[in-house]
């Protein structure tokens, strides 16, 4: 195992999965605030997981997102 090409295939992966999750996040912010299913105000409870099947691990971390 090269430990440097797995911390740069982590980072590079976490990277993906930050910009993406953001972008998905609030575009489906945008919408329920548009079709009235949330007011906009407020905060919103989050789930992540991480799993890697090959290493048995799965990891549950929450939070919440203010939404002003």
């Amino acid at each position: 195992m090269d430990p440097q090409a797995l911390d740069q295939g982590i980072r590079k992966f976490l990277r993906t999965v930050g910009v993406t999750s953001q972008r998905d996040i609030e575009q489906a912010v945008a919408r329920a605030v548009a079709d009235g299913t949330i007011a906009g105000t407020g905060t919103l409870s989050v789930t992540m997981t991480l799993r890697i099947d090959a290493l048995q691990l799965e990891r549950r971390l929450e939070g919440s997102l203010p939404l002003e």
